[in-house]
């Protein structure tokens, strides 16, 4: 059958929130369609539900046993090797969507399936790109939230979002939310880079689209806990950052820990009376190591997969690292011994001058991933490409 809607939903162990999401979201379509659903004399949506499911317990169970007795389509896709957290899961399930609009919402039902018809209503009016349904615009509330300290977060967040993109956020007040309806074709889905769980901020900040906003009411969790966590606040200043300045904002962080630890390290060892110079190769070779698990965690996290091996990483990381700290070192020497003797003012200055070196090194060798260093000759394909059956 011909779909007009497809309502993505991810889930992670939601297993006793299925049947209960399914069941109010037929009602809300066969009930509301005047309503909402669909104006006067026009009929009612062709809807499926995609549920995207990572989960580890019983829930792609429970989702086959509502698919079987429900009054709309029910289809699942599950992953198992996850990629991309919940944004990675959303991305999936708009690649496999079948309905000209696409509604992304969360299994726990705080998320209320009613709003569902409005937002497309909405959509269907104003020609929007993408409709925000919105905990901080005209009546919408955010009480479902678990307490004042995550209503303060929320607010925070999206606050810190909007500073970072006053212009592709200009007419969202909430680019925090998990609920919003999309229209096929307005999302360069090859374009996004999915991690953690605000996918929604990744879509409206990597392209210009028309948004427009519905108010709605946040709601209480029907079964379960919240999977908000600290880690996951981490992962959101991670996303934030990458989206605004790349990747070369966390390495610049992390080079600049790497290079106070270096510094710190280089003073320790003179008062304990080791000469300068060892003591800057045995500050160095610690730097270089630790700097190297950062940038794998929280730099280049997304380019492992595909790149050398960790320990073929490591030592290209070491031995380009290793050199430029040999070479930095007998400058240090020779500018220490004939012009400035203050090793520390010294130290700091190159590893500034380092610093572009560095990075560009990482991204384009430790990191490139493996046959793309050439294109094919035989095809002309350009590095990474596809041929096409």
């Amino acid at each position: 059958m011909t779909v007009d809607v497809t309502v993505v939903v991810p889930t992670f162990n939601e297993g006793p929130n299925v049947a209960e999401l399914v069941r109010r979201l037929a009602a809300a379509f066969h009930d509301g369609a005047d309503a909402g659903g669909a104006g006067a004399g026009e009929a009612i949506p062709a809807v499926e539900v995609l549920f995207v499911d990572d989960s580890t317990d019983d829930t792609p169970a429970e989702i086959e046993r509502v698919a079987a007795a429900s009054a709309l389509p029910v289809r699942m896709i599950h992953r198992e090797a996850p990629d991309g957290g919940l944004s990675g899961a959303v991305v999936a399930g708009l690649r496999a969507a079948a309905g000209e609009r696409v509604v992304v919402m969360d299994g726990d039902l705080q998320h209320p399936p009613e709003m569902v018809p409005v937002l497309l209503a909405t959509a269907r009016e104003t020609g929007a790109d993408v409709v925000v349904a919105s905990r901080y615009t005209g009546k919408g509330d955010a009480g479902g939230l678990d307490g004042r300290w995550r209503r303060w977060v929320s607010k925070a967040s999206g606050l810190l979002a909007r500073s970072m993109f006053p212009v592709k956020l200009r007419d969202v007040s909430d680019p925090m939310t998990g609920f919003f309806v999309v229209r096929q074709g307005a999302v360069d889905l090859a374009g996004l880079r999915p991690r953690g769980f605000k996918i929604l901020l990744e879509i409206l900040a990597r392209q210009r689209l028309v948004v427009v906003e519905e108010p709605f009411v946040f709601g209480e969790r029907f079964a379960g806990r919240s999977k908000a966590t600290v880690a996951n606040g981490l992962r959101y200043v991670q996303q934030l950052t990458l989206l605004r300045f790349g990747r070369l904002s966390p390495f610049a962080i992390i080079g600049a820990l790497g290079a106070v630890l270096n510094l710190a390290i280089l003073a320790g060892l003179q008062a304990l009376g080791v000469h300068y110079l060892p003591a800057v190769i045995w500050a160095n070779v610690v730097t270089i190591v630790i700097n190297f698990l950062l940038q794998e965690r929280f730099v280049f996290a997304d380019l492992r997969e595909g790149a050398h091996g960790f320990w073929g990483r490591f030592v290209r990381s070491f031995a380009f690292n290793g050199t430029e700290a040999a070479v930095r070192t007998l400058l240090l020497w020779w500018i220490v011994e004939r012009a400035v003797p203050h090793p520390e003012l010294v130290q700091a200055a190159l590893i500034l001058v380092a610093f572009v070196v560095r990075f560009v090194f990482q991204a384009q060798v430790v990191y490139r991933p493996r046959g793309s260093a050439r294109a094919d000759a035989r095809t002309g394909q350009r590095p990474g490409e596809r041929a096409q059956p």
